[in-house]
């Protein structure tokens, strides 16, 4: 399930969510926080690069560390990843609730 005052919106398995969905920038989520790509903002080359760490819609990312200064570390598709704060920003989640995948 996720959350959140943006409208209705399809989860990666096509189910609509409801009506309150939630869309934020990466870099706002805190400690072991989950979400599911929604949008990828910015240039296409930096997309590209993004897409090729494996940063796709639909994909879910937990947070490892968010200490609100310097790099955030996410885990992605088992891997961590380290990003800039800025790029962090441009990667729209929703909020992934706690047994809903």
């Amino acid at each position: 399930m996720l959350r959140g005052p943006l409208g209705d919106a399809t989860t990666a398995e096509g189910e609509q969510t409801p009506a309150d969905t939630y869309v934020r920038p990466l870099s706002e989520l805190h400690g072991e926080a989950r979400g599911l790509i929604a949008r990828l903002k910015g240039r296409s080359e930096f997309v590209s690069r993004l897409a090729a760490l494996g940063f796709t819609i639909g994909a879910e990312v937990t947070v490892a560390r968010n200490s609100g200064r310097g790099p955030l570390i996410v885990t992605l598709r088992g891997t961590r990843v380290a990003l800039g704060r800025r790029e962090a920003a441009k990667i729209l989640v929703l909020d992934v609730v706690d047994g809903a995948r």
